[in-house]
């Protein structure tokens, strides 16, 4: 089986709530989301979707998605997809970096593996544990009363795990996080996420405050060496996220102690070959995960759920079903959240059947 053509599809992914907020005023209201195809000199088809949080999150842009793969694309027409390790290593000589730029081919392989093995992905990721698993919602930042409000609304749809948008003002941020809490049960697990917006002196401010809440501390500060500071300083379970884009801080991260979860993005890493090596090394580390993207539709939502479906329950954290925050369905069959679970599909490869009606014609194709 060989590589016969890749296809990119633009697709705007419109928010229910109008927009999402976080640290440093950023906002989005309509996500520009990459779906990839790959197709093959046999006629089967493989799907990946690529969605960055715009140009200002992450070092990734939706346009550079695409002129990423118009770059990369020539250069993997005839090679295998089932052979995902060389798959990948051809990726890496073709184009140094821009991890975010593979991670949709590398999806649409896992797909096509899938597909031909007629198996579905989360089996050959790991194996299926349990019936479903559990979900976080994200909280746009907003008054510490809207939060609030927001919190208790989506924890009457059976959300029990919370990702609170912090990260401005600390007396501002202090009040979101005590807020929030109060509407909490004491199983609930409640993520105070700065998305890096924090200085130091701030960070440690928050922290000192909240010492006697039950919360969770994500990615206070910009660098590594900054989080690091402040977890030293930090009696709450600490998160990584940004920072941790590799194997190499990974286990940099474990040997210094800087973290108890990190959170793994499916496009930050490069693709499911890469987050699944980084998965594994976590179980064996004994570091709990949580597992996403930076954001997307049905596609990546099918691919987050068969990789947290694969993950020992002990080691998910939690993830989140990106599907259910935004107003245009892009694929059949993607998983649906269920009183605040979700389950991976048990058709073969991600389960998905893209909707062309929705997708339009390619913007891209290499042949």
């Amino acid at each position: 089986m060989k590589i016969k053509r890749v296809r990119a599809y633009r697709v705007d992914l419109p928010l229910h709530e109008g927009s999402y907020k976080w640290s440093g005023g950023k906002s989005v209201s309509v996500f520009d989301s990459t779906v990839i195809e790959v197709e093959t000199d046999t006629g089967l088809t493989g799907w990946g979707e690529v969605c960055p949080l715009g140009p200002f999150y992450l070092p990734a842009y939706a346009n550079g998605v695409r002129a990423g793969v118009a770059e990369l694309s020539p250069h993997l027409l005839g090679e295998d997809p089932l052979q995902l390790g060389r798959l990948n290593r051809r990726m890496d000589a073709a184009l140094k970096g821009h991890a975010y730029v593979k991670s949709g081919i590398d999806m649409a392989c896992w797909d096509i593996l899938g597909k031909v093995t007629g198996q579905p992905l989360c089996i050959l990721l790991g194996g299926r544990y349990g019936d479903d698993f559990g979900l976080y919602r994200a909280i746009s930042q907003e008054s510490p009363e809207m939060m609030a409000q927001r919190v208790a609304a989506y924890r009457s749809e059976g959300y029990t795990r919370f990702q609170l948008k912090v990260g401005g003002d600390a007396a501002t941020d202090i009040e979101r996080i005590g807020a929030v809490r109060e509407m909490l049960q004491p199983d609930d697990r409640l993520i105070a996420d700065a998305n890096t917006g924090w200085l130091m002196h701030d960070a440690l401010r928050v922290v000192s405050a909240v010492r006697d809440v039950d919360v969770y501390i994500e990615q206070p500060c910009l660098t590594y060496e900054e989080c690091l500071s402040i977890r030293r300083h930090c009696d709450h379970p600490f998160v990584l996220d940004e920072v941790i884009d590799s194997i190499d801080v990974l286990l940099r991260g474990h040997a210094d102690h800087a973290m108890d979860v990190v959170n793994l993005k499916i496009s930050k890493l490069g693709g499911l070959t890469k987050t699944k090596q980084a998965r594994d090394l976590c179980v064996s580390l004994g570091v709990a995960m949580t597992l996403e993207d930076s954001w997307g539709g049905d596609i990546i939502t099918s691919a987050i759920a068969h990789l947290a479906h694969s993950t020992p329950p002990e080691f998910l954290f939690t993830a989140t079903d990106f599907n259910s925050y935004v107003t245009v369905s892009i694929a059949d069959g993607a998983p649906q959240r269920v009183h605040g679970r979700m389950a991976a599909s048990v058709r073969p490869g991600l389960g998905i059947t893209p909707k062309m009606d929705v997708l339009g014609k390619p913007i891209l194709e290499v042949s």
